[in-house]
């Protein structure tokens, strides 16, 4: 059986892009809200005065850039007079690493790539000034992420951030709806931002968290959007918007989601400090 973590890999590919495109033509506020939610500029350059060096950041699951091209454009980190940031990119797609390599503008600066998962990544302790992971850890199969963010701290010297959706949020919820509409039950769901800080607990980790709300939307019209985010979403292409609508506890969710006649998914986001 194919499952959650596989068709996620299998979706980061060149095959994949127009998927990817639709899907971030509605999810690109995702980041765009993290970027918004605190000075990212004046806290990286406190960041460097306090190194009294040049910094480094490890992106996990750094998917297409998505996360250091919004703060380019929403946090303004590229007029903030930072000195390069050395960028490291970790996936276990390739296709995603050189993506994001190419989506990376001044301040940061392409470094260290790693092939890989979080849980299976073989860097020195410490390594990294700070380490985030936006949006990034869904796919972590549920017995193997208390191990992951065991390597997120310990390749940490610094601050780390998390980015992650709570269950009741839309990318969770669509997925338990999707999977159990479509009878496949037995396919691993995605982590929560819940269970993410019941990990970190485990890991007896200090945290901050913040909470952050908003919504994904689109035009009513915009049909092949939505269901490209869709599909996206739950990283299969196999099923159409059309047979979505047409299928019993998928279609409520949807219609739910257009009350107001354009699409409006409603988000619930953590935004998880890890302090060092």
């Amino acid at each position: 059986m194919t499952d959650t973590f596989d068709r996620s890999c299998a979706h980061w590919s060149e095959e994949g892009r127009a998927e990817m495109e639709r899907f971030y033509a509605i999810a690109s506020v995702d980041y765009r809200y993290l970027a918004e939610a605190r000075d990212w500029g004046a806290w990286l350059k406190s960041k460097q005065a306090a190194a009294g060096r040049p910094i480094n950041i490890l992106d996990v699951a750094c998917g297409s850039g998505k996360f250091p091209t919004a703060l380019g454009r929403y946090a303004g980190v590229g007029d903030a007079g930072l000195d390069p940031i050395d960028y490291g990119l970790l996936d276990p797609s390739a296709f995603s690493i050189e993506e994001a390599a190419s989506a990376l503008a001044p301040p940061f600066i392409p470094g260290a790539r790693y092939e890989t998962t979080l849980q299976g990544l073989d860097c020195p302790d410490d390594a990294y000034d700070i380490v985030w992971a936006t949006h990034a850890l869904y796919a972590v199969p549920p017995d193997e992420l208390q191990t992951a963010l065991a390597r997120f701290v310990a390749v940490c010297s610094g601050e780390g951030f998390i980015a992650h959706a709570f269950a009741d949020a839309h990318y969770l919820t669509f997925q338990r709806r999707f999977l159990e509409a479509f009878g496949r039950k037995n396919e691993t769901l995605y982590s929560s931002a819940e269970d993410v800080i019941t990990a970190l607990r485990a890991l007896g980790v200090r945290f901050d968290v913040q909470d952050i709300a908003y919504e994904n939307g689109a035009k009513a019209e915009d049909r092949a959007a939505v269901e490209g985010y869709l599909q996206r979403c739950v990283f299969d292409d196999s099923v159409s918007l059309d047979d979505m609508e047409r299928t019993g506890g998928v279609v409520e969710y949807l219609d739910a989601c257009r009350a107001s006649g354009d699409w409006r998914f409603s988000q619930s986001v953590a935004l998880i400090t890890i302090l060092p």
